[in-house]
């Protein structure tokens, strides 16, 4: 090839590049409320392979509940918003999706490419016809944590569902009772309105009361990170630190310090910045190369974190990267 077909080859290319970047990937996610400790890992993650998006014209826009009290229909018109706002794609948690899938087909039927991110699963992908599933398996995460506990000697234990009706917290609650019993205890639930989730003292209050009805529980599961402390602290008005051992889903600085302290026993991670990374990555490279993802179920978790490992996770804590 001539040296003047190479040049004008090239600049063909480079042209069809920056059109390509100009025009970029608007990704619109769904996610939870920006000021949950979990959601905020989330987001970040979103935010930073957003920057990746940013740079080739493209945007990412997050989208969150003000509350969680009415979950499944406020989460299914922000999908809609997403539509409406012409998204090029969407990353989205099928929490409810009794309510929130006819949401999420509108998507599928309006051409937009779908990842299904945290809840939900590869059933999800598969029944909407999403790309991929980015997240944990929420039932093999509770499963994970009430195994650990089973392990460890705990018989009685109760999962703490401040989310009642959300699929994905169920799917904790239904693992951590079967991975208690598969470890030879017994598990059940301890339902409260979904007015008590995030709210500290509403929830200790629950679980003093409740262990003090049934002085026979000598483990308890938490959903979140604000749950969690919760729970260990309605255990100390209980009087029963170090006989009630709990376990949670996700972390944050005074969980970590719980872990270390002996006052939580282990907490489940399904590493959350990597959802909103992934999720994005993935999308924003679909729309600009045409670039997909074979392995459709993206593991994210469960990991356990416990005393054995905890000061390594703190480390990366302070490094930045958990």
């Amino acid at each position: 090839m001539k040296l003047t077909k190479i040049l004008a080859t090239t600049a063909a290319l480079a042209i069809a590049a920056s059109t390509a970047y100009a025009e970029g990937a608007n990704i619109f996610v769904i996610g939870g409320k920006p000021d949950d400790p979990f959601w905020s890992r989330v987001k970040k993650g979103a935010e930073d392979a957003g920057k990746v998006a940013e740079a080739q014209g493209g945007s990412v826009t997050w989208l969150g509940p003000q509350n969680y009290d009415n979950l499944g229909p406020d989460a299914a018109e922000l999908i809609r918003q997403a539509i409406d706002q012409k998204a090029d794609a969407i990353v989205g948690p099928d929490w409810v999706p009794e309510a929130m899938d006819p949401a999420f087909q509108a998507v599928v039927d309006a051409g937009i490419p779908l990842v299904i991110y945290n809840a939900g699963g590869i059933e999800a992908a598969d029944r909407l016809g999403a790309m991929n599933y980015v997240g944990a398996v929420d039932y093999k995460s509770g499963y994970a944590g009430g195994e650990y506990l089973g392990n460890a000697g705990h018989k009685n234990g109760a999962c703490v569902n401040t989310l009642p009706g959300a699929a994905n917290i169920e799917a904790f609650c239904n693992g951590f009772n079967d991975g208690l019993g598969a470890a030879g205890g017994t598990g059940s639930t301890l339902q409260l309105p979904a007015t008590a989730f995030g709210d500290a003292t509403a929830v200790a209050q629950a679980v003093r009361a409740h262990l003090l009805q049934n002085p026979d529980i000598d483990a308890m599961f938490a959903i979140g990170d604000g749950d969690t402390n919760a729970t260990v602290s309605g255990i100390a008005q209980a009087g029963k630190t170090g006989q009630v051992h709990v376990c949670g889903m996700n972390f944050n600085d005074s969980i970590l310090a719980n872990i270390q302290a002996g006052t939580q026993a282990c907490a489940i991670d399904q590493q959350g910045y990597q959802q909103g990374f992934f999720a994005v990555s993935i999308l924003n490279n679909f729309v600009n190369y045409g670039v997909t993802i074979p392995t459709r179920e993206i593991l994210t978790g469960p990991g356990v974190i416990d005393a054995s490992n905890v000061e390594l996770v703190i480390e990366g804590v302070k490094a930045g990267a958990r």
